[in-house]
């Protein structure tokens, strides 16, 4: 059998509205020829009553001991568990043999992390099963179960990584991810008026957009399908346009070719702080001492440069304060830059490509945009500027690799 996996939001299964949206799509998917497996978030966001975030408040855990996270998620479960039985049987209202699952039913297996659950494996027999009597099944995102039995939950953009390990392990012809917009953009079109839809993309450049900011699809999910090499569409619920493809690296797959440019698209993380720390020339131990120190708090740190005399890395402007108090405890003196943004130039065809930061450095000086810190990589280059420069440095970078010329369409 031909099997396509479907997922759709919480925003798209949040009213029974949008929901004769989702169905219309998955009548589409059915009139293909194929079997669907749809995956669903919990239904709508905070404060719809069945949103995750609504659950968690009806809860005060003092302590996240892992008896309290165990029983967390199986609070968190419950949305999707909602959603995915409320759309199911609108299906079967409409005239279509759907059936419900939750993810433990499902077969998709974890380890024992609470809260945070990582994927050991998935088996799909129960799902194959329902596949031959029924032509959708509607399987709870976000959610799963250890070996023993305990229900777990896999963390934010959960559903989009269940709904590509389920596609992977059923050898789907591709995963159909629907949200609320037509497609990824080259930039945050509430920034850049200009930005267009990217009609392919590679795997690599996603899994780089979403680390970078870009929040169409949780780059664990990206990571899945590019292992599984199964391509993914990211598509609107509420229209017929055709999407973004993801797929491999320069082939052509799915009778598309993805087109040879520099930057794919501009991505971006505001309301981040510098930390600047000067040490001892050739001080190893303090640079040690540093991260050691950021990580004892379970503070994330970021965009790291490192030189002989110095340590400069970014963090989250809400424990700034509490980074800095922690280091001069340790008798550093630091120097913070607050409210920063980092911008991300992502393409694939930038590799071994010479003058893609000059291009960068030229459109940015030309807009008076002061540069904080730089670094690059094969297929990113970053560059940190202050937050009431961002919206000029991004729009800046969008027009120097004529972003705004990429074709909406395939």
């Amino acid at each position: 059998m031909k099997i396509l996996v479907q997922k759709f939001g919480g925003t798209s299964v949040q009213t029974k509205e949008n929901r004769t949206h989702v169905i219309k799509q998955i009548k589409r998917g059915l009139d293909a020829g194929n079997k669907l497996v749809v995956v669903v978030s919990a239904l709508g966001r905070n404060p719809d009553p069945y949103a995750t975030d609504t659950l968690l408040k009806m809860v005060d855990y003092k302590e996240k001991s892992i008896h309290a996270k165990r029983e967390l998620d199986m609070l968190m479960s419950c949305g999707e568990t909602i959603a995915s039985v409320v759309l199911s049987n609108e299906l079967q209202q409409n005239g279509l043999n759907a059936t419900a699952l939750t993810g433990a039913q499902a077969g998709l297996i974890t380890n024992d992390e609470f809260t945070e659950a990582k994927i050991k494996k998935v088996k799909p027999d129960r799902i194959k099963h329902e596949l031959m009597d029924h032509d959708v099944v509607v399987v709870a995102g976000f959610q799963g179960r250890t070996e023993s039995g305990d229900i777990t939950t896999i963390g934010r953009g959960g559903s989009d990584t269940t709904a590509v390990a389920f596609g992977a392990s059923l050898q789907a012809e591709s995963v159909d991810i629907f949200t609320d917009v037509e497609g990824m953009m080259t930039a945050d079109p509430r920034v850049v008026d200009s930005a267009r839809i990217i009609d392919v993309v590679t795997y690599a450049e996603t899994s780089n957009l979403a680390y970078q900011g870009a929040k169409v699809i949780h780059p664990r999910a990206v990571e899945i399908a590019m292992q599984a090499e199964i391509p993914i569409r990211i598509r609107s619920t509420y229209s017929d346009h055709i999407g973004t493809l993801i797929t491999s690296s320069r082939t052509k797959e799915m009778g598309v070719d993805i087109p040879d440019r520099l930057v794919t698209g501009i991505a971006h993380i505001d309301e981040i702080a510098q930390l600047n720390i000067p040490i001892k020339e050739n001080d190893i131990q303090s640079q040690a001492t540093i991260f050691q120190t950021m990580a004892d708090a379970n503070i994330s740190v970021d965009f790291i440069n490192m030189s002989p005399t110095k340590v400069v890395y970014t963090v989250s402007n809400d424990v700034a304060k509490k980074a800095v108090q922690l280091l001069e405890e340790k008798g550093f003196k630091v120097t913070v830059v607050e409210h920063c943004a980092k911008v991300s130039a992502v393409g694939a065809g930038m590799t071994g490509i010479p003058g893609v930061a000059a291009k960068i450095t030229t459109a940015l000086t030309k807009n008076d945009v002061k540069v904080l810190q730089s670094a690059d990589s094969h297929t990113t280059i970053w560059v940190l500027v202050e937050n009431n420069q961002l919206k000029l440095a991004i729009n800046a970078l969008h027009e120097a690799f004529e972003l705004n010329k990429t074709s909406a369409y395939i």
